[in-house]
C-alpha cells in the first residue's frame, strides 16, 4: 500500500498558457580541459531564455544535456511536464548521443536554437576556448542525419546570433506563439448548438474527427440552455449592456440599403440581454469558443433569442473567445488558431467581386472580431437577417488595413482535414451599409486568378480572416498536426 500514490486531477487550465521547454546540449569532456567554458555556456541559455515572452509562457529550463545517460532522464522528466514545444539549445558542439532518444521519443514540436554570441570570432585573438563558446551550429548536421535514422523529420532550426538579432528574435516569437496555438487546441473545450444552415455540406462535421485531429472537445448544446441564462438576466444587467455596447458601437442613420434602419431601442434591449445571457453561458460550461445555428420555432422567445446573439458574440470574440455563425466547427477551429497567434480572426466569406478596381469583397454577417476593426463598429438595425430568420441588431465595419490571411478548413474525401491558407492586402475604401462586416481584398496576381487557385484547393466557404501575413506560420501548425496544408501562389 506504501507504494499507492494518489493524484488528484487538476481544475481545467482556461488561461491557453504555452508550457515550453529549454534544455541546452553540451561535450562533458570539455568541461574538465577548459574551466569556466560550462558556466559561460550556461549563461548563454539564460540570455536565451530571457528571450522567451515569461508572461505569457510557462517555461522549464532543464539545464545542460552533456551525456546520453542525461538525455534518458530528461526524456521522462519532459514527458511529465506536458510540454507544447521544446526548444534544444545548441550551446557548443554537442554528440549526438545526447539527442538521439530525446528526438525518438518527444511527440511535440523540437526547435533547435544555434545562437552564437559573436558575429564573428576576433581572429588576431582566437582561441579554441572561444570557438568552442561560438560553436552552436556545429553539432547541427549531426544532429539532423540522427533525426532521420529514427524515422523523424529533420527538426526546425534557428540560426543566428545571440545578440541584437532581430530576426532570429522574431522567430523565437513565432515559435512561442505556435506553442500557444498548440497548447489551445489540445485543451479548448468548445460548444456546439444546432445544425449547420440549411444543411450546408461543405461544413458537417464529425465532432469527434476534431477532438482526434486536434485534441479540442466537443460539448453538444441544447438552445433552451442559452433561453434559461437570458431568462435568468436581470434589469440592472440589461442597462449596464445597453451602456457598454452604445460605447463600443456607432449607431449612424441608415444610409442606401433598405433593409437598415437606425438602430431601434427594442433591438438594443434584445442584443444587450442576449449578450449578457450568452457570456454566462460561456462561463457557466468553462467554453473557450462556440459554433452554433438554430431556427427555433416560428415566432417564438426562442428563435429570436438564438437570431441575436451577433452582438453578444462579437464582444465576446474582441476578448478572445472565438465564436462561429452557421453552426461551422471546423472555421471556429480556423478562429481559434487565428485568436491565440493574436492576429484576430473574423468570420468571413467572399462576396461581390469589383471588376473596375480588381479586388473582392470580403466579410459576412453575423458575429465578428472587433479587435481587427479599422475604427469605430457600426450597429444598425436590419428588418430581416438574409438568408435567415429574424432581425434585430447587424455588426457592421471595416477591417484594418494592410496584410491580411485568410485559412479555410476543409474535409477531404479520406475523412482527413485540408488547411488552405492564403495572403492578400486590406484597402482602405467604401463598403456596403448593409449591417455586415466587410473589406476590400486585393490578391495577387490578380483576382481572377487568386479566385480560380483558391476554389481549386476545394475550401468550405467559409474562412477565418485575420491581420498580418501569416501564412508561413499557420503552415508550421500544419506540419506540426500532421495536417494536410496549401500555401496559394501569388506568381
Amino acid at each position: 500500500m506504501d507504494k499507492i500514490e494518489k493524484v488528484d486531477i487538476p481544475q481545467k487550465d482556461r488561461s491557453f498558457t504555452q508550457r515550453i521547454g529549454v534544455f541546452g546540449v553540451g561535450y562533458e569532456r570539455y568541461w574538465d580541459q577548459f574551466p569556466g567554458l560550462y558556466d559561460e555556456l550556461l549563461e548563454k541559455q539564460a540570455a536565451l531564455i530571457k528571450k522567451i515572452p515569461i508572461e505569457e509562457a510557462k517555461v522549464f529550463d532543464f539545464g545542460m544535456v552533456d551525456n546520453a545517460t542525461k538525455a534518458y532522464e530528461l526524456v521522462k522528466v519532459m514527458e511529465a511536464a506536458n510540454l507544447d514545444l521544446v526548444f534544444c539549445n545548441m550551446l557548443t558542439y554537442a554528440t549526438s548521443g545526447v539527442f538521439g532518444i530525446i528526438i525518438k521519443t518527444i511527440k511535440i514540436p523540437l526547435v533547435m536554437v544555434a545562437l552564437q554570441p559573436r558575429k564573428a570570432l576576433d581572429y588576431s585573438q582566437a582561441s579554441t576556448y572561444m570557438q568552442l563558446m561560438n560553436d552552436d551550429i556545429c553539432a547541427l548536421p549531426e544532429f539532423a542525419a540522427v533525426a532521420v535514422r529514427m524515422g523523424k523529420p529533420v527538426p526546425d532550426m534557428i540560426i543566428g546570433t545571440l545578440y541584437d538579432d532581430r530576426e532570429a528574435d522574431r522567430q523565437i516569437e513565432e515559435y512561442c506563439r505556435i506553442a500557444k496555438t498548440l497548447h489551445a487546441l489540445k485543451n479548448a473545450q468548445l460548444g456546439h448548438i444546432g445544425h449547420p444552415l440549411n444543411s450546408m455540406m461543405d461544413m458537417q462535421t464529425d465532432p469527434t474527427m476534431l477532438t482526434a485531429f486536434f485534441g479540442c472537445h466537443i460539448i453538444e448544446f441544447e438552445a433552451n440552455q442559452i433561453m434559461d441564462c437570458y431568462n435568468a438576466v436581470t434589469e440592472e444587467e440589461i442597462e449596464k449592456s445597453e451602456k457598454k455596447i452604445l460605447d463600443f458601437f456607432d449607431t449612424p442613420e441608415p444610409v442606401s440599403d433598405p433593409i437598415s434602419m437606425k438602430l431601434r431601442e427594442e433591438d438594443l434591449r434584445m442584443a444587450a440581454q442576449a449578450s449578457v445571457a450568452l457570456k454566462k453561458f460561456m462561463e457557466e460550461n468553462n467554453l473557450d469558443g462556440l459554433s452554433y445555428y438554430y431556427d427555433g420555432p416560428k415566432d417564438s422567445e426562442l428563435r429570436k433569442v438564438m437570431s441575436n446573439l451577433i452582438v453578444g458574440n462579437s464582444l465576446l470574440s474582441a476578448e478572445g473567445i472565438p465564436i462561429c455563425g452557421e453552426s461551422d466547427q471546423k472555421t471556429l477551429i480556423a478562429l481559434l488558431i487565428m485568436q491565440t497567434l493574436n492576429i484576430g480572426g473574423s468570420f468571413a466569406e467572399f462576396h461581390p467581386i469589383d471588376f473596375n478596381d480588381g479586388f473582392v469583397l470580403v466579410g459576412h454577417d453575423g458575429p465578428h472580431n472587433i479587435a481587427i476593426a479599422n475604427g469605430k463598429p457600426v450597429l444598425r438595425s436590419l428588418k430581416k437577417y438574409h438568408g435567415k430568420p429574424g432581425f434585430g441588431a447587424g455588426v457592421e465595419f471595416k477591417i484594418k488595413e494592410g496584410p491580411i490571411t485568410m485559412l479555410s478548413i476543409n474535409s477531404t474525401y479520406e475523412g482527413k482535414f485540408k488547411f488552405i491558407i492564403a495572403e492578400g492586402n486590406s484597402v482602405s475604401g467604401t463598403i456596403p451599409p448593409t449591417g455586415n462586416t466587410n473589406t476590400r481584398g486585393f490578391f495577387k496576381p490578380d483576382i481572377i486568378t487568386f479566385l480560380s487557385r483558391w476554389i481549386k484547393e476545394g475550401p468550405t466557404h467559409h474562412f477565418a480572416l485575420g491581420i498580418g501575413h501569416h501564412a508561413k506560420t499557420i503552415k508550421k501548425i500544419t506540419d506540426y498536426l500532421n495536417i494536410e496544408s496549401t500555401i496559394i501562389s501569388q506568381d
